[in-house]
């Protein structure tokens, strides 16, 4: 079977267990990214298997189910209170990914700016970009992999645990910046000691590419005063904490009185 660069594929040597696109093809070779989950593989082409009649409008219809189980977890008194919700930075190395954030954010309706750096590039540029829109969240993802027999073990873990170094030079306060951090297997426990507040992936597993938004949107609305309840805001998450997990925060949210 012929293969292009776009198209839509699993892989029979995983089960076909997860939906890639091509971005590259290089003679018998295919570079993949995964739809819903951060993660970059390579494949022979010959153990591709292409969704020959994918829905493109369907390919994504689990966001909708996530952003749905995000919104319906905000239980705010809108009839005496207003809410002044934390303003998230959104840094991502995939502009597909962070489309799909912004739109997130824009779902729930918290205040978000996204932009798009390569893994590579974060650590130099992070703190001009925190001083220009000085946010209260600032989440730092792309890809990553992790490879278990391989001397350099993570594919992106060491340029995100640069950037977050970097950040908190910027803010040492993990109160008043919250650093969230990784992708797909990333080196959870380093990052959460270069000091980053929720990081992935504790058990080196995929994470959705609404994972990270939807951490950042939960504390954006848990109120400045109060520390957030930790396991059930992970557990919103699609893969819980065994993709994701961080240390106890308080939220970021003014909330004032009366409307």
């Amino acid at each position: 079977m012929k293969f292009m660069i776009g198209d839509i594929v699993t892989r029979k040597s995983h089960d076909n267990d997860i939906l890639f696109k091509i971005i590259e093809i290089d003679n018998s070779k295919a570079l993949l990214k995964g739809i819903d989950v951060r993660l970059v593989a390579d494949s022979d082409l010959d153990d591709l298997v292409k969704m020959v009649d994918t829905d493109q409008n369907k390919l994504h219809q689990e966001d909708t189910t996530l952003t749905k189980r995000a919104i319906s977890s905000l239980d705010l008194d809108r009839s005496e209170y207003f809410y002044l919700p934390g303003k998230i930075l959104h840094i991502d190395a995939d502009n597909d990914y962070l489309q799909r954030c912004i739109k997130f954010y824009r779902d729930v309706k918290v205040e978000a700016y996204g932009i798009n750096l390569k893994e590579d590039e974060v650590s130099n540029e992070i703190i001009n970009t925190l001083n220009t829109y000085k946010p209260n969240i600032v989440v730092i993802t792309g890809h990553d992999a992790y490879f278990k027999n391989r001397d350099e073990k993570y594919q992106n873990s060491d340029f995100f645990i640069h950037a977050v170094r970097k950040a908190r030079e910027y803010e040492q306060s993990q109160d008043k910046l919250i650093i969230i951090a990784g992708a797909c297997q990333s080196n959870y426990e380093e990052l959460i000691k270069a000091g980053a507040n929720f990081a992935s992936s504790p058990k080196r597993v995929n994470i959705h590419a609404l994972d990270p938004a939807i951490v950042a949107s939960s504390i954006a609305f848990s109120p400045k005063n109060k520390e957030i309840d930790l396991i059930p805001l992970l557990e919103k998450t699609k893969y819980g904490t065994d993709g994701m997990g961080g240390i106890i925060t308080n939220g970021t949210m003014y909330v004032g009185f009366p409307r």
